[in-house]
């Protein structure tokens, strides 16, 4: 990329958990995942059996480059149809696991690109969570001596375009149970309950995704809820309730049709593929009931272009008054 490309180049660097390449990597991942404190042998043993379960591997990295691939695609179409100059270039950063954040603010920096679009692949805003991958991307620049003008998504949990493209899978796994009318449960990952105490949006912005949905599939009160899944092993009490127990309690009250809709999720990886699509289906199952998942959004048309919106969107906070007005 020459001098004149870069000048006029956006990099969006999409930002995701991460996930080890194989069972072998497992102990050095699951050490990165909790800061250097060692993980019990018998802990570890239990999350091979997961990895394993799902055929040794997570997919996120695959699919998160083919999100990327996508939306860079999208872009790029877009600003030319603008008759616009400019142009994009999308990154993917991990924040546990190869490639690092760094990696990527690395290569941005040395393509000669000096504007970043900073996309957490989660739509739902935690200190926690999307605060994490903002602090592991601002030190990143911290170490490298990097100075670039970024635009940080924060809040995307009600942008309608992600609203169509969770409907629209589980509009399609609803018609599964043909003539049967399935309870519908909305999943998350959990996160440590002090997080309520802080003020943090994350439960409010998971409640309020679940009810734009439940509007959007036309569902009839009291024939769905919102439940958290995957909650860590840990000490301290975790947002609740699980989906387990809401499994357990929907079958005693004679659900015999349930149907998970993974909305903290937009890419399929283990808690998706073990926790919902296993576990969860074996709990039910035992229990006299039928469980199904929606497709996770992964690269799906409609989700893409709703990325691609708030990529746009995100421009407008940039002080680049030469860049946008290109054309």
């Amino acid at each position: 990329m020459n001098a004149q490309e870069s000048k006029h180049t956006i990099a969006v660097l999409m930002m995701a958990y991460g996930s080890p390449d194989s069972t072998a990597d497992l102990e050095a991942y699951l050490l990165d995942i909790r800061g250097g404190r060692q993980t019990s042998p018998e802990l570890v043993e239990e999350i091979r059996g997961r990895y394993e379960a799902i055929g040794g591997r997570s997919p996120l990295m695959e699919l998160t480059r083919q999100q990327a691939a996508e939306l860079e695609r999208e872009l790029n179409r877009r600003a030319g149809e603008q008759g616009q100059a400019l142009r994009f270039r999308t990154y993917v950063g991990m924040r546990h696991w190869e490639p690092r954040i760094r990696q990527a603010v690395q290569q941005i920096w040395e393509a000669g690109i000096r504007k970043m679009v900073a996309l957490v692949m989660a739509p739902h805003s935690s200190r926690l969570s999307t605060g994490a991958y903002f602090d592991r991307l601002r030190e990143a620049m911290d170490d490298l001596e990097v100075d670039l003008d970024v635009s940080y998504i924060q809040n995307w949990h009600d942008q309608p375009g992600l609203i169509s493209a969770i409907a629209e899978k589980a509009g399609a796994a609803m018609e599964q149970f043909e003539d049967q009318d399935p309870y519908v449960v909305f999943t998350a990952h959990s996160l440590p309950s002090r997080i309520l105490e802080q003020g943090d949006p994350y439960h409010d912005q998971l409640r309020e995704t679940a009810q734009l949905l439940a509007g959007s599939l036309d569902l009839g009160d009291g024939r769905w809820e919102f439940c958290y899944q995957s909650a860590g092993q840990s000490p301290e009490p975790w947002l609740g309730p699980q989906i387990e127990a809401v499994i357990t309690r929907l079958a005693e009250e004679g659900e015999e049709d349930l149907l998970v809709v993974p909305v903290g999720f937009v890419c399929d990886h283990v808690e998706v593929l073990y926790d919902i699509d296993i576990a969860g289906r074996k709990l039910a199952e035992e229990r006299g009931a039928r469980l199904e998942r929606s497709q996770s959004l992964n690269a799906s048309p409609i989700f893409i272009s709703a990325l691609a919106d708030l990529i746009f969107e995100s421009l407008q906070t940039f002080d680049h008054r030469e860049t946008l007005e290109l054309s």
